[in-house]
């Protein structure tokens, strides 16, 4: 039974999904750091130990052992919540790729909640319904400078004369964990980018931990001319994910090269 809380009247909570992979989740110590940066930031006093009897409890469900899901870890002042889902996305997706599509409401890059995972989501959980409604995958967030953030559940990154690039933090968006880790692993420079910039781009992509990378096929009017480097990317996640992933060597301006530290 949920408890009245300020988490239940005004929002103030965090979450985190988790990726769970036949059993094992992924990326788990990433979620759980990120969970507690902002129930520090929230006031919220929650032990460690709390939360990892909660998830550990949860990983026990036999459905997790079975395929591919989605594990949600919910956090407020007097709740712990976890809730478990399959994962949408699968290499079919992947291989489609996502078509999307800018956003008419801005993220407030002023705002502190913006750069946490809180249970203020209401503005990403309407205009993903709202795309949805006109056959648009992601919608991508602008912020009140016409600077591009984000989509409503993944971070974005374009690949311009062969370099990856994506926005800093700094724009307004939450640091996914996906990103983290493809920021860990490729060569990949923060940039200020506007509408103008993605539409001279070659490729689009986006991440997040339970779609790894997505490789993007258009965003609004413009197409772009490829997907390879998001392909690429979306392989050697899912390697990542099942334990066998190796780094690329070399590499080249048109394939940035991943290191596998």
């Amino acid at each position: 039974m949920i408890r009245e809380d300020e988490g239940y009247f005004f929002g103030l909570g965090a979450f985190e999904t988790i990726a769970v992979e036949y059993g094992k989740p992924v990326w788990a110590d990433r979620h759980l750091r990120r969970l507690a940066e902002a129930l520090t930031f929230l006031g919220i006093d929650r032990t460690g130990g709390e939360i990892n009897d909660a998830l550990e409890a949860a990983l026990e469900d036999p459905r997790l052992q079975q395929g591919r899901y989605a594990l949600k870890l919910t956090i407020s002042e007097q709740n712990i919540l976890t809730a478990i889902r399959p994962n949408p996305y699968d290499r079919q997706t992947v291989e489609s790729g996502f078509v999307t599509a800018f956003s008419s409401v801005r993220r407030n890059e002023t705002s502190p909640l913006v750069f946490r995972k809180t249970l203020n989501y209401g503005d990403c959980i309407l205009e993903k319904r709202r795309a949805a409604a006109l056959g648009v995958d992601e919608p991508v967030f602008l912020n009140t400078r016409g600077e591009i953030t984000e989509g409503a559940v993944s971070n974005v990154f374009f690949v311009r004369n062969g370099s990856i690039v994506t926005p800093p933090v700094s724009c307004g968006l939450l640091p996914g964990i996906a990103r983290e880790v493809l920021m860990e692993r490729c060569e990949i420079r923060e940039e200020i980018l506007r509408p103008e910039d993605a539409a001279i781009c070659e490729e689009m992509f986006l991440t997040n931990s339970l779609m790894g990378v997505m490789p993007v096929r258009r965003l609004g009017s413009h197409t772009f001319a490829g997907t390879e480097t998001g392909m690429r990317l979306a392989s050697e996640f899912r390697e990542l994910n099942s334990g066998v992933f190796r780094a690329s060597s070399g590499g080249s301006a048109e394939a940035p090269s991943v290191d596998a530290r």
